[in-house]
Protein backbone atom coordinates (compact mmCIF):
# COMPACT_ATOMS: atom_id res chain seq x y z
CA UNK A 1 0.00 0.00 0.00
CA UNK A 2 1.54 3.41 -1.10
CA UNK A 3 2.06 6.23 1.38
CA UNK A 4 -0.97 8.22 -0.29
CA UNK A 5 -3.60 5.27 0.09
CA UNK A 6 -2.18 5.09 3.94
CA UNK A 7 -2.68 8.52 4.49
CA UNK A 8 -6.43 8.20 2.69
CA UNK A 9 -6.94 4.91 5.46
CA UNK A 10 -5.83 6.88 8.43
CA UNK A 11 -7.78 10.26 6.93
CA UNK A 12 -10.91 8.07 6.89
CA UNK A 13 -10.74 6.50 10.20
CA UNK A 14 -10.29 10.13 12.12
CA UNK A 15 -12.97 11.25 10.50
CA UNK A 16 -16.35 10.72 12.71
CA UNK A 17 -18.81 9.32 11.02
CA UNK A 18 -22.08 11.77 10.21
CA UNK A 19 -25.38 10.93 12.36
CA UNK A 20 -28.08 10.62 10.30
CA UNK A 21 -30.43 13.58 10.02
CA UNK A 22 -33.36 14.18 12.98
CA UNK A 23 -36.48 13.16 11.58
CA UNK A 24 -39.20 16.68 11.25
CA UNK A 25 -41.86 16.72 13.66
CA UNK A 26 -45.18 15.09 12.97
CA UNK A 27 -48.17 17.08 11.39
CA UNK A 28 -49.96 18.55 14.50
CA UNK A 29 -53.50 17.98 12.75
CA UNK A 30 -56.12 20.90 14.98
CA UNK A 31 -59.73 19.04 15.92
CA UNK A 32 -61.37 21.85 13.81
CA UNK A 33 -59.63 20.20 10.48
CA UNK A 34 -60.30 16.75 12.07
CA UNK A 35 -63.58 17.42 12.17
CA UNK A 36 -64.11 18.69 8.86
CA UNK A 37 -62.05 15.51 7.12
CA UNK A 38 -64.29 13.24 9.11
CA UNK A 39 -67.74 14.68 7.69
CA UNK A 40 -66.20 14.78 4.40
CA UNK A 41 -64.87 10.91 4.35
CA UNK A 42 -68.62 10.36 5.62
CA UNK A 43 -70.19 12.56 2.32
CA UNK A 44 -67.45 10.51 0.19
CA UNK A 45 -68.90 7.52 1.77
CA UNK A 46 -72.25 8.18 1.55
CA UNK A 47 -71.80 9.33 -2.38
CA UNK A 48 -69.50 5.87 -3.31
CA UNK A 49 -72.38 4.42 -1.88
CA UNK A 50 -75.66 5.81 -3.33
CA UNK A 51 -73.37 5.44 -7.18
CA UNK A 52 -72.52 1.69 -6.46
CA UNK A 53 -75.89 1.05 -4.62
CA UNK A 54 -75.89 -3.03 -6.62
CA UNK A 55 -72.45 -3.55 -4.92
CA UNK A 56 -72.90 -1.97 -1.58
CA UNK A 57 -76.44 -4.21 -1.17
CA UNK A 58 -74.10 -7.46 -2.71
CA UNK A 59 -71.69 -6.57 -0.01
CA UNK A 60 -74.08 -6.47 2.85
CA UNK A 61 -76.56 -9.98 1.93
CA UNK A 62 -73.29 -11.70 1.65
CA UNK A 63 -72.00 -10.53 4.75
CA UNK A 64 -75.12 -11.30 6.28
CA UNK A 65 -75.28 -14.64 5.32
CA UNK A 66 -71.50 -15.39 6.06
CA UNK A 67 -72.46 -14.41 9.55
CA UNK A 68 -75.46 -16.41 10.06
CA UNK A 69 -73.63 -19.60 8.77
CA UNK A 70 -70.59 -18.99 10.66
CA UNK A 71 -71.68 -20.58 14.55
CA UNK A 72 -72.25 -23.90 12.11
CA UNK A 73 -68.65 -23.45 10.65
CA UNK A 74 -67.10 -23.26 13.83
CA UNK A 75 -69.53 -25.45 15.30
CA UNK A 76 -67.84 -28.08 12.41
CA UNK A 77 -64.50 -26.55 13.34
CA UNK A 78 -64.87 -27.74 17.19
CA UNK A 79 -65.75 -31.53 15.99
CA UNK A 80 -62.33 -31.81 14.08
CA UNK A 81 -63.54 -30.77 10.77
CA UNK A 82 -61.06 -28.91 8.46
CA UNK A 83 -62.60 -25.43 8.20
CA UNK A 84 -62.76 -26.13 4.03
CA UNK A 85 -64.84 -28.84 4.62
CA UNK A 86 -66.97 -27.47 6.92
CA UNK A 87 -68.42 -24.75 4.96
CA UNK A 88 -69.64 -26.90 1.74
CA UNK A 89 -70.89 -29.53 4.31
CA UNK A 90 -72.89 -25.99 6.05
CA UNK A 91 -74.04 -25.22 3.13
CA UNK A 92 -75.59 -28.93 1.65
CA UNK A 93 -77.39 -28.96 5.21
CA UNK A 94 -78.67 -25.64 4.45
CA UNK A 95 -80.47 -26.38 1.09
CA UNK A 96 -81.69 -30.19 2.95
CA UNK A 97 -83.19 -28.60 5.76
CA UNK A 98 -84.98 -25.88 3.15
CA UNK A 99 -85.85 -28.65 1.21
CA UNK A 100 -87.30 -30.50 3.65
CA UNK A 101 -89.30 -27.52 5.20
CA UNK A 102 -90.39 -27.52 1.77
CA UNK A 103 -91.46 -31.24 0.92
CA UNK A 104 -93.45 -31.28 4.34
CA UNK A 105 -95.50 -27.76 3.56
CA UNK A 106 -95.85 -29.19 -0.67
CA UNK A 107 -98.67 -31.82 0.48
CA UNK A 108 -100.93 -30.31 2.30
CA UNK A 109 -101.05 -27.01 0.24
CA UNK A 110 -101.13 -28.73 -2.82
CA UNK A 111 -103.99 -30.93 -2.07
CA UNK A 112 -105.91 -27.24 -1.21
CA UNK A 113 -105.04 -26.41 -3.80
CA UNK A 114 -106.05 -28.69 -6.05
CA UNK A 115 -109.80 -29.08 -3.86
CA UNK A 116 -109.71 -25.18 -4.99
CA UNK A 117 -109.09 -25.63 -8.86
CA UNK A 118 -112.07 -28.12 -8.61
CA UNK A 119 -114.19 -25.80 -6.84
CA UNK A 120 -113.70 -22.65 -8.72
CA UNK A 121 -116.79 -23.55 -11.66
CA UNK A 122 -119.10 -24.47 -8.40
CA UNK A 123 -118.17 -20.98 -7.13
CA UNK A 124 -118.42 -19.20 -9.75
CA UNK A 125 -121.54 -20.79 -10.68
CA UNK A 126 -123.00 -19.20 -7.17
CA UNK A 127 -121.59 -15.85 -7.82
CA UNK A 128 -123.60 -16.21 -11.21
CA UNK A 129 -126.70 -16.79 -9.59
CA UNK A 130 -126.87 -13.88 -6.85
CA UNK A 131 -125.59 -11.79 -10.07
CA UNK A 132 -128.95 -13.06 -11.20
CA UNK A 133 -130.93 -12.64 -8.11
CA UNK A 134 -129.59 -8.79 -7.96
CA UNK A 135 -130.33 -7.99 -11.56
CA UNK A 136 -134.10 -9.41 -11.42
CA UNK A 137 -134.59 -6.96 -8.00
CA UNK A 138 -132.87 -3.69 -9.94
CA UNK A 139 -135.69 -4.93 -13.01
CA UNK A 140 -138.33 -5.09 -10.47
CA UNK A 141 -137.51 -1.97 -8.70
CA UNK A 142 -136.65 0.09 -12.52
CA UNK A 143 -133.65 0.68 -11.98
CA UNK A 144 -131.60 0.29 -15.38
CA UNK A 145 -128.87 -1.19 -14.53
CA UNK A 146 -127.12 -3.96 -16.87
CA UNK A 147 -124.91 -5.35 -14.00
CA UNK A 148 -125.49 -9.31 -14.78
CA UNK A 149 -124.22 -9.22 -18.15
CA UNK A 150 -121.07 -7.40 -17.16
CA UNK A 151 -120.53 -8.98 -13.78
CA UNK A 152 -120.51 -12.42 -15.88
CA UNK A 153 -118.15 -11.87 -18.21
CA UNK A 154 -115.61 -10.50 -15.30
CA UNK A 155 -116.55 -13.66 -13.46
CA UNK A 156 -115.57 -15.91 -16.64
CA UNK A 157 -112.33 -14.03 -17.17
CA UNK A 158 -111.51 -14.23 -13.07
CA UNK A 159 -112.20 -17.45 -13.30
CA UNK A 160 -109.64 -18.26 -15.98
CA UNK A 161 -106.99 -16.36 -14.19
CA UNK A 162 -107.46 -18.25 -11.47
CA UNK A 163 -107.68 -21.57 -12.84
CA UNK A 164 -104.71 -20.72 -14.92
CA UNK A 165 -102.31 -18.92 -11.95
CA UNK A 166 -103.69 -21.02 -9.35
CA UNK A 167 -101.83 -24.20 -10.38
CA UNK A 168 -98.29 -21.97 -9.86
CA UNK A 169 -100.01 -20.64 -5.57
CA UNK A 170 -97.99 -23.80 -4.60
CA UNK A 171 -94.56 -22.40 -5.91
CA UNK A 172 -95.48 -18.41 -5.26
CA UNK A 173 -93.35 -18.40 -2.24
CA UNK A 174 -90.80 -18.78 -4.55
CA UNK A 175 -91.47 -15.97 -6.74
CA UNK A 176 -88.44 -13.28 -4.59
CA UNK A 177 -85.83 -16.38 -6.31
CA UNK A 178 -87.52 -15.66 -9.77
CA UNK A 179 -87.93 -12.35 -10.45
CA UNK A 180 -84.32 -12.88 -8.34
CA UNK A 181 -82.75 -15.01 -11.30
CA UNK A 182 -82.63 -12.12 -13.56
CA UNK A 183 -79.93 -10.79 -11.03
CA UNK A 184 -77.97 -13.76 -11.30
CA UNK A 185 -74.54 -12.57 -11.83
CA UNK A 186 -75.61 -10.85 -8.13
CA UNK A 187 -76.80 -14.13 -6.92
CA UNK A 188 -73.55 -15.91 -7.78
CA UNK A 189 -71.27 -12.77 -6.35
CA UNK A 190 -73.24 -12.88 -3.02
CA UNK A 191 -72.83 -16.57 -2.90
CA UNK A 192 -68.99 -16.55 -3.59
CA UNK A 193 -68.20 -13.32 -1.71
CA UNK A 194 -70.40 -15.05 1.56
CA UNK A 195 -68.09 -18.26 0.81
CA UNK A 196 -64.90 -16.12 0.84
CA UNK A 197 -66.09 -14.15 4.09
CA UNK A 198 -66.29 -17.74 5.65
CA UNK A 199 -62.93 -18.89 4.45
CA UNK A 200 -61.67 -15.61 5.86
CA UNK A 201 -63.19 -15.52 9.11
CA UNK A 202 -60.86 -15.86 11.54
CA UNK A 203 -58.31 -13.49 10.15
CA UNK A 204 -61.27 -11.08 9.47
CA UNK A 205 -62.06 -11.39 13.11
CA UNK A 206 -58.17 -11.02 14.34
CA UNK A 207 -58.20 -7.68 11.83
CA UNK A 208 -61.23 -6.12 13.48
CA UNK A 209 -60.17 -7.01 17.20
CA UNK A 210 -56.76 -5.14 16.02
CA UNK A 211 -58.50 -1.80 14.86
CA UNK A 212 -60.59 -1.58 18.06
CA UNK A 213 -59.96 -0.81 21.01
CA UNK A 214 -58.82 -4.24 23.19
CA UNK A 215 -62.01 -5.81 25.32
CA UNK A 216 -61.69 -7.34 28.52
CA UNK A 217 -60.63 -11.06 27.48
CA UNK A 218 -64.67 -12.27 27.23
CA UNK A 219 -66.70 -13.78 24.91
CA UNK A 220 -69.22 -11.13 26.22
CA UNK A 221 -67.13 -8.27 25.40
CA UNK A 222 -65.15 -9.66 22.07
CA UNK A 223 -67.01 -7.24 19.34
CA UNK A 224 -67.24 -10.16 16.26
CA UNK A 225 -69.14 -12.51 18.58
CA UNK A 226 -71.42 -9.61 19.55
CA UNK A 227 -71.92 -8.95 16.62
CA UNK A 228 -72.72 -12.43 15.45
CA UNK A 229 -75.04 -12.66 17.87
CA UNK A 230 -76.91 -10.02 16.96
CA UNK A 231 -77.27 -10.96 13.68
CA UNK A 232 -78.58 -14.69 15.02
CA UNK A 233 -81.42 -13.00 16.92
CA UNK A 234 -82.78 -11.07 13.66
CA UNK A 235 -83.14 -14.19 12.17
CA UNK A 236 -84.77 -15.77 15.00
CA UNK A 237 -86.88 -12.71 15.80
CA UNK A 238 -87.93 -12.79 11.95
CA UNK A 239 -88.59 -16.27 11.81
CA UNK A 240 -90.82 -16.62 14.92
CA UNK A 241 -92.56 -13.30 13.25
CA UNK A 242 -93.21 -15.01 10.04
CA UNK A 243 -94.86 -17.62 12.12
CA UNK A 244 -96.87 -15.92 14.27
CA UNK A 245 -98.25 -14.06 11.36
CA UNK A 246 -98.63 -16.72 9.57
CA UNK A 247 -100.67 -18.65 12.29
CA UNK A 248 -102.92 -15.75 13.25
CA UNK A 249 -104.21 -15.29 9.61
CA UNK A 250 -104.86 -19.02 9.52
CA UNK A 251 -106.75 -19.01 12.87
CA UNK A 252 -108.63 -16.03 11.73
CA UNK A 253 -109.64 -17.41 8.94
CA UNK A 254 -110.66 -20.64 10.57
CA UNK A 255 -113.32 -18.77 12.85
CA UNK A 256 -114.42 -16.94 9.99
CA UNK A 257 -115.13 -20.14 8.33
CA UNK A 258 -116.31 -21.96 11.33
CA UNK A 259 -118.62 -18.88 12.04
CA UNK A 260 -119.81 -19.02 8.40
CA UNK A 261 -118.84 -15.23 7.43
CA UNK A 262 -116.37 -16.82 4.77
CA UNK A 263 -116.90 -20.47 4.30
CA UNK A 264 -114.16 -21.24 2.40
CA UNK A 265 -111.94 -19.72 4.87
CA UNK A 266 -111.73 -23.05 6.85
CA UNK A 267 -110.98 -25.21 3.77
CA UNK A 268 -107.96 -23.51 3.13
CA UNK A 269 -106.91 -22.18 6.39
CA UNK A 270 -104.00 -23.95 6.19
CA UNK A 271 -102.54 -22.84 2.74
CA UNK A 272 -103.20 -18.96 3.21
CA UNK A 273 -102.05 -18.93 6.41
CA UNK A 274 -98.72 -20.56 5.21
CA UNK A 275 -98.57 -18.09 2.22
CA UNK A 276 -99.13 -15.17 4.51
CA UNK A 277 -96.49 -16.33 6.72
CA UNK A 278 -94.22 -16.63 3.84
CA UNK A 279 -95.21 -13.25 2.60
CA UNK A 280 -93.88 -11.53 5.65
CA UNK A 281 -90.52 -12.38 4.49
CA UNK A 282 -90.85 -9.15 2.60
CA UNK A 283 -91.05 -5.77 4.30
CA UNK A 284 -93.93 -3.56 3.35
CA UNK A 285 -95.53 -5.16 0.18
CA UNK A 286 -95.11 -8.86 1.86
CA UNK A 287 -98.63 -8.08 4.14
CA UNK A 288 -100.56 -6.91 0.96
CA UNK A 289 -99.50 -10.00 -1.21
CA UNK A 290 -100.27 -12.73 1.10
CA UNK A 291 -104.05 -11.40 1.44
CA UNK A 292 -104.73 -11.25 -2.19
CA UNK A 293 -105.68 -14.88 -2.51
CA UNK A 294 -108.12 -15.34 0.23
CA UNK A 295 -109.54 -11.84 -0.71
CA UNK A 296 -110.09 -13.41 -4.25
CA UNK A 297 -111.98 -16.75 -2.88
CA UNK A 298 -113.92 -14.50 -1.28
CA UNK A 299 -114.80 -12.39 -4.15
CA UNK A 300 -116.79 -15.57 -5.92
CA UNK A 301 -118.74 -16.22 -2.91
CA UNK A 302 -119.94 -12.73 -2.15
CA UNK A 303 -118.58 -9.07 -2.35
CA UNK A 304 -119.67 -8.85 1.27
CA UNK A 305 -117.90 -11.80 2.45
CA UNK A 306 -114.88 -10.45 0.49
CA UNK A 307 -115.12 -6.92 2.64
CA UNK A 308 -115.55 -8.73 5.94
CA UNK A 309 -112.43 -10.77 4.70
CA UNK A 310 -110.28 -7.41 4.03
CA UNK A 311 -111.05 -5.99 7.28
CA UNK A 312 -110.07 -8.96 8.42
CA UNK A 313 -106.40 -8.27 7.02
CA UNK A 314 -106.30 -4.76 7.84
CA UNK A 315 -106.76 -5.53 11.28
CA UNK A 316 -104.03 -8.03 11.23
CA UNK A 317 -102.02 -5.66 9.80
CA UNK A 318 -102.44 -3.00 12.03
CA UNK A 319 -101.40 -5.66 14.80
CA UNK A 320 -98.81 -6.47 13.48
CA UNK A 321 -97.40 -3.05 12.44
CA UNK A 322 -98.32 -1.75 15.54
CA UNK A 323 -97.92 -4.49 18.16
CA UNK A 324 -96.13 -7.30 17.25
CA UNK A 325 -93.37 -6.31 14.87
CA UNK A 326 -92.03 -3.97 16.91
CA UNK A 327 -92.02 -6.34 20.40
CA UNK A 328 -90.87 -9.04 18.34
CA UNK A 329 -88.11 -7.10 16.74
CA UNK A 330 -87.39 -5.16 19.73
CA UNK A 331 -86.94 -8.29 22.06
CA UNK A 332 -84.93 -9.76 19.89
CA UNK A 333 -82.21 -7.18 18.50
CA UNK A 334 -82.94 -5.39 22.01
CA UNK A 335 -83.85 -1.95 20.18
CA UNK A 336 -86.99 0.26 21.01
CA UNK A 337 -89.53 -0.36 18.96
CA UNK A 338 -89.79 3.25 17.62
CA UNK A 339 -85.88 2.46 16.14
CA UNK A 340 -87.14 -0.48 14.62
CA UNK A 341 -90.10 1.58 12.82
CA UNK A 342 -87.54 4.03 11.83
CA UNK A 343 -84.76 2.08 10.22
CA UNK A 344 -87.53 -0.22 8.13
CA UNK A 345 -88.68 3.41 6.80
CA UNK A 346 -84.63 4.36 6.09
CA UNK A 347 -84.00 1.08 4.21
CA UNK A 348 -86.80 1.17 2.51
CA UNK A 349 -86.14 4.82 0.94
CA UNK A 350 -82.66 4.20 0.84
CA UNK A 351 -82.37 0.70 -1.17
CA UNK A 352 -85.62 -0.42 -2.02
CA UNK A 353 -86.98 -4.13 -0.46
CA UNK A 354 -83.61 -5.21 -0.26
CA UNK A 355 -82.62 -1.87 2.00
CA UNK A 356 -85.91 -3.03 4.36
CA UNK A 357 -84.62 -6.57 4.40
CA UNK A 358 -81.19 -5.27 5.60
CA UNK A 359 -82.32 -2.35 7.97
CA UNK A 360 -82.94 -4.37 11.03
CA UNK A 361 -79.79 -6.50 10.80
CA UNK A 362 -77.58 -3.45 9.56
CA UNK A 363 -79.40 -1.59 13.25
CA UNK A 364 -78.40 -4.68 15.37
CA UNK A 365 -74.68 -4.32 14.29
CA UNK A 366 -74.74 -0.68 14.81
CA UNK A 367 -76.13 -0.87 18.34
CA UNK A 368 -73.36 -3.03 19.14
CA UNK A 369 -70.29 -1.09 17.77
CA UNK A 370 -72.04 2.22 19.50
CA UNK A 371 -72.06 -0.12 22.37
CA UNK A 372 -68.83 -1.31 22.25
CA UNK A 373 -67.10 1.93 21.68
CA UNK A 374 -68.67 3.07 24.10
CA UNK A 375 -67.58 1.14 26.67
CA UNK A 376 -64.14 1.06 25.77
CA UNK A 377 -63.41 4.56 24.18
CA UNK A 378 -63.46 8.00 25.62
CA UNK A 379 -63.27 10.96 23.72
CA UNK A 380 -60.92 13.66 24.69
CA UNK A 381 -62.52 17.26 25.61
CA UNK A 382 -62.35 20.07 22.90
CA UNK A 383 -62.26 22.72 25.52
CA UNK A 384 -59.59 22.61 28.28
CA UNK A 385 -61.48 22.84 31.78
CA UNK A 386 -60.80 25.97 33.61
CA UNK A 387 -58.49 26.63 36.37
CA UNK A 388 -59.57 27.62 39.89
CA UNK A 389 -60.16 31.20 39.81
CA UNK A 390 -57.24 32.92 41.16
CA UNK A 391 -56.81 34.39 44.67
Amino acid sequence: MGTEERSAVALAEETPEESPPAPPPPLVIPRGVQLVLLLVGLLALWVAARAARSVVEIIIVASFIALILNPFVSLLGRRGIPRGLAIPLTYITLVIVLAGIGFLLAQPISSQIDAFQRNVPTLVKEANKRLGDLQTFFNHHGIHIQLEKQGQTALQTLQSKVLKGSSSLLSFTTSILKSAANAALSLVLIFVMSVYLLIYARQIGVLVRRSLPPNNGTPDDDYPLRVQRAVAGYVRGQLLFSLVMGSTAGVALLLFGLLGIFPDGRTYAFAFGTFYGVMELVPFIGPVLGAIPPVAVALFQNPVTALWVVLMFIVIQQLEGHVVAPQIFSHALRINPLLVIIALLFGDSIYGIVGALMALPVAAVLRETILYLRRHVVLEPWRARAGPPDG
